[in-house]
């Protein structure tokens, strides 16, 4: 049940801080709302707001001149609709990091809303897991890619990745190891023809380890059996050739195509 005004999240709230020994007023000096315990010197300040957005986060922080003990309370909807206030595991690190409690509540139609502390203002901030392999592997692919094929800020549009560029070349060294060898076939069809011999049968597609060979791609064979973007087909066991979506993509990515033809 969504609210329609952020003061409906106030009298859940108030009752909540009362049980715990607050005397509980709204709007004082434009908080939210303030309360005042005989055992605590400074005061209890939270900032209501019916999602979590930015305006509220500033609010809070703006907050904390004033006193440590600081919360943001927002309504916690149950619908899993995918809004940002789904995201409780990361908005409540994000408070943590900067100081503040965090508390939602969530009202129903036939029962009393469940008010609910995330975070307690002053929290220790998650321990930073070593970011060392996530490092590595945002450097492999920055080493791994020939140039810069994307514009930063992109969505729903298909990345030239590192991946894709090796997939790339193995393509185009699939295509030129075909095209050397239709062409040699003809060329010996042509003298057999000549001598009054029967021409003989090519033999269709090519090796992983040509083609590791050609395209200077070590792991070439993985991309074949894997065929992550469907651009290889096996014709017998160890031989591979070019789809029709192989071909495509070499037109669509021909300009990239031409950057790893010189890596050949």
């Amino acid at each position: 049940m969504a609210v329609k005004h952020e003061t409906e999240l106030y009298a859940p709230l108030k009752k909540f801080f009362e049980g715990q020994g607050y005397e509980i007023k709204g709007e004082v000096r434009t908080c939210d709302l303030v309360g005042i315990r005989a055992d605590e010197e400074l005061p209890l300040i939270v900032e209501m707001k019916k999602s979590f957005n930015l305006a509220l986060l500033l609010q809070g922080v703006e907050r904390l001149k004033l006193s440590p003990s600081v919360y943001l309370a927002v309504e916690r909807v149950r619908d899993k609709k995918g809004a940002v206030n789904q995201r409780w595991g990361e908005l409540t690190g994000l408070c943590r990091r900067l100081g503040l409690g965090l508390i939602t509540v969530v009202f129903y139609k036939t029962k009393a809303p469940l008010v609910e502390v995330l975070a307690e203002p002053g929290d220790t901030p998650p321990q930073v897991r070593s970011g060392a392999r996530r490092r590595e592997r945002l450097l492999y692919e920055f080493r791994e890619r020939s140039g810069d094929y994307n514009t930063g800020g992109s969505t729903r549009v298909k990345l030239v990745t590192a991946y894709r560029e090796k997939a790339l070349r193995v393509a185009l060294a699939l295509q030129a190891a075909e095209a050397e060898a239709a062409h040699a076939a003809g060329l010996a069809g042509s003298r057999a023809q000549l001598r009054g011999a029967p021409g003989a049968e090519a033999r269709r597609g090519v090796t992983p380890a040509e083609l590791r060979k050609r395209s200077g791609v070590p792991g070439a064979a993985a991309f074949l059996q894997k065929n992550y973007y469907g651009w290889f087909f096996r014709v017998e066991r160890g031989r591979y050739t070019l789809t029709a979506a192989g071909t495509a993509a070499l037109i669509e990515y021909a300009a990239i195509a031409e950057i790893s033809a010189g890596k050949l």
